[in-house]
């Protein structure tokens, strides 16, 4: 059953994804030489906008200073009063518009003519006043807005984010920019646990559970319990990997087991993971084996153990 609501959000969406593959078509070479000039650029881009148009310009200056390039939201009316000194003749302006009139931008405008800077401006009217004075204009299709009365920015706003997206990646890719370099500039919440690897989790030096192969059960015992992990990391005499003992084992070797050394109670082959390996990779290996610990081995120290990822450290960052 469909309501007028419902017709309502699906066309305003149609008509939006439209815009999106007539923008998509439209790009040419211009697109090109606007990356070429964010490439060249020693400084930053200084971002800028007004009204919707400023909003959109915010959250483009975010995705790109979080993708590699440094930028930085300047308020064109802000500018006109002391604020254009935040801009050096080492950034460029990427100026945000629909129509291309927008009158607070004529300060800066001037300004990064005056100063030699180069100029980028995304408007659907190129011959307009910001059109004619960019160095590279990305130009929107002009197209009716979503709402049907053409007052609402909708679809023009769609497709400059869409477009300040479209800049990010395309500069982000030609830096061969990583999920490892995204993790930098974003270390909190979800995105940033996801891209934790093993080594910042995981638990070394004084804080695992080791004995030795031929240590009496007793020890083994001990480790496990002050340990609080569950297991118990098993070495041979110059350090290596042996085993594991985990509360499975113990369970297999109840008949007599304080009578028994270490080697003869543990698993020999337990599953390992590299301490650069994503968390997320690592969480995964555990629920696809149910278990709850991993042991870490770093390929440059050979078969000596690094460290131990215990599933809580992972459920504590919100991976799991």
């Amino acid at each position: 059953m469909t309501t007028p609501f419902l017709d309502t959000a699906r066309r305003v969406i149609r008509t939006e994804a439209q815009a999106l593959e007539q923008l998509a078509d439209s790009l040419d070479d211009r697109f090109r030489q606007a990356i070429d000039l964010l490439v060249a650029t020693r400084g930053r881009v200084i971002v800028t906008g007004i009204g919707k148009s400023g909003h959109i310009a915010k959250k483009i200056a975010a995705t790109l200073a979080s993708t590699g390039t440094p930028a930085q939201f300047v308020h064109p009316a802000e500018a006109s009063h002391g604020d254009l000194g935040m801009i050096t003749a080492d950034d460029v302006v990427l100026a945000i518009s629909n129509s291309g009139e927008a009158p607070e931008l004529a300060n800066l405008i001037a300004y990064s003519r005056r100063f030699s800077i180069p100029l980028i401006g995304i408007t659907s009217r190129a011959t307009s006043s910001l059109g004619a004075h960019c160095d590279v204009v990305l130009e929107l299709p002009q197209l009716s807005e979503a709402c049907g009365t053409g007052v609402v920015p909708s679809t023009s706003t769609t497709m400059t984010l869409a477009m300040g997206d479209a800049v990010a990646i395309a500069l982000m890719e030609n830096r061969s920019f990583t999920a490892e370099h995204f993790r930098e500039f974003h270390p909190g919440g979800k995105l940033g646990a996801r891209l934790s690897r093993v080594a910042d989790l995981m638990h070394t030096g004084d804080a695992l559970p080791l004995v030795q192969a031929d240590a009496p059960m007793s020890d083994a015992l001990m480790a496990m319990s002050s340990k609080s992990f569950g297991v118990v990391i098993v070495t041979d005499a110059s350090g290596a990997l042996a085993g594991i003992i985990t509360s499975g084992d113990l369970g297999r070797h109840l008949d007599g087991l304080m009578e028994k050394t270490a080697r003869e109670v543990m698993t020999p082959t337990p599953v390992t993971v590299a301490p650069d390996a994503l968390a997320e990779k690592a969480v995964g290996m555990m629920n696809a084996r149910k278990i709850t610990c991993l042991l870490v081995l770093d390929p440059t120290q050979g078969d000596v153990p690094a460290g131990l990822l215990h599933i809580h450290d992972c459920l504590r960052v919100g991976l799991g």
